[in-house]
């Protein structure tokens, strides 16, 4: 990854540039490369710039996940879902603070973008239909077989590759050219120093967030600028920098994806999915200190207020091999993560706590009513035990650029910009402004729904009005 100063926007006409885009995409993570696809789908020639060697953004790192409803896949099972209710599951997670009208355009597009990936570019989904994420209301999530973000990455590389759609790797977009608040192309720095300069009619920003920025974390979220950051180098905030000097709107900046199972010292994610079927967390005392099914993301802050910022998530057999199901859980235990403990004393040892506490927190595991943190219990846990010591980690941002319903990026002045759009962790999400709103795979939602809804929007620009009056 190149390193450089600040992204800056130059308030000037590009007058010689290396080349001519019709619409550039910044960022060639799972929303930039899904963008592209959208793209060659309605004919439009484009071309995506990546700052890394290889195109993965913070997918890699991901489960790779898509909630999405009314796909033919979700329909082909007889699943009962609908636009409306996933809008309301969004809404609710996130105390509705997210703007809902962009919840129900993402709810909308989602299926769509994985129905056209599906039957135009040949991917193959599968849908998560043994245990409920935290927060929907019906098994809606996708994923490839392999299950995992990275194999994700990998066949959308491979679809951009087929349809030769030009993705430039190792080139980190500088600055913006700017004039008349109209986007007239970009500057990008090469490894040997070189700069290149383009032309292009259309942007779209799919270059995530900024979580990988610690003054801008310090600035915006406070309670987690200690915590590890589990996410990709490459979130330096770039779409935040440079919609303060275009004076455009910023969201949500305050939201964000945290996870509160990130394996320490090993820095590997352990799936939440463990917790949800039975697992617990315990604190280095032996204590329960929180509903583990509230969701991942609020965990992150629990955690931390642990003491020494640790937890355990402690399960069963029963769970492990429901866990052996997941590559990164298979991962981690053959990483000497995961330790079996044949007994309550054993288990103390691990976790270094009183056993007469880790006895009395166990077999209280309320499978009658709601405990005191909200939560019931479908059966209690039986020896063997199995534990893993885990920190809070910050994942990604779900703040950024105010954009509307078409992922047009909005001026302060309340009016949209006339050819930039912005997706993915660029763009405000949908998890409102804090920690808690974010439901399960909030991340790839705006990855994949702002891709497909971008892509749509730009194209219609360069079809219909690109000759026309600017609206910003």
């Amino acid at each position: 990854m190149i390193s450089s100063s600040p992204p800056q926007i130059k308030f000037a006409d590009l007058t010689h540039a290396d080349a001519h885009i019709p619409v550039a995409i910044i960022g060639g993570g799972a929303c930039g490369l899904s963008c592209a696809l959208h793209l060659s789908d309605l004919g439009v020639e484009c071309a995506v710039f990546e700052r890394d060697t290889l195109a993965q953004g913070s997918t890699a790192l991901s489960s790779g996940f898509i909630p999405a409803v009314n796909t033919r896949l979700q329909k082909s099972m007889g699943i009962a879902d609908s636009v409306e209710l996933f809008a309301q599951d969004i809404q609710k997670k996130s105390s509705y603070e997210s703007d809902p009208a962009l919840a129900v355009a993402y709810a909308q597009a989602v299926g769509k973008a994985l129905d056209a990936l599906e039957s135009l570019h040949g991917f193959e989904w599968i849908l998560l239909d043994q245990f409920l994420y935290s927060g929907h209301s019906t098994h809606r999530m996708h994923a490839v077989p392999e299950k995992t973000g990275q194999s994700l990455m990998a066949k959308l590389t491979g679809a951009v590759e087929r349809r030769e759609i030009p993705l430039i790797n190792e080139a980190l977009v500088k600055d913006l050219w700017v004039q008349d608040k109209s986007i007239k192309g970009f500057s990008l720095l090469r490894p040997n120093g070189s700069v290149e300069t383009y032309s292009c009619d259309a942007l779209i920003l799919c270059c995530n967030g900024y979580g990988g920025n610690p003054e801008l974390v310090k600035q915006y979220l406070p309670q987690v600028k200690d915590a590890v950051f589990a996410g990709h180098q490459g979130n330096d905030g770039s779409a935040v920098l440079w919609g303060r000097q275009l004076g455009a709107q910023l969201a949500d900046l305050g939201g964000y994806q945290g996870h509160g199972s990130w394996a320490s010292p090993h820095g590997i994610l352990i799936t939440w999915a463990v917790m949800l079927e039975g697992g617990v967390q315990l604190n280095s005392l032996g204590q329960r200190f929180h509903n583990e099914t509230k969701g991942y993301s609020e965990a992150a802050v629990e955690v931390l207020s642990q003491p020494g910022g640790v937890a355990w998530c402690v399960f069963d057999e029963i769970i492990k091999t429901f866990g052996d199901g997941f590559p990164d859980f298979v991962s981690a235990e053959k990483n000497g993560v995961i330790k079996k403990s044949n007994n309550l004393s054993e288990l103390a040892k691990v976790l270094g706590c009183s056993e007469h506490t880790l006895s009395t927190q166990l077999s209280g595991l309320s499978t009658v009513a709601p405990d005191a943190t909200g939560r019931q219990f479908k059966r209690k846990l039986e020896a063997p035990y199995y534990s893993i010591k885990v920190t809070g980690a910050l994942f990604h941002t779900q703040g950024g650029l105010g954009i509307d319903t078409h992922a047009r990026v909005m001026h302060s002045s309340g009016v949209p910009f006339s050819n930039l759009w912005a997706a993915g962790g660029a763009a405000r999400g949908v998890s409102g402004n804090h920690v808690a709103g974010y439901l399960s795979g909030n991340g790839l939602l705006s990855a994949f729904a702002g891709g497909y809804i971008a892509a749509n929007s730009a194209a219609a620009f360069l079809k219909s009005s690109i000759s026309g009056p600017k609206n910003c």
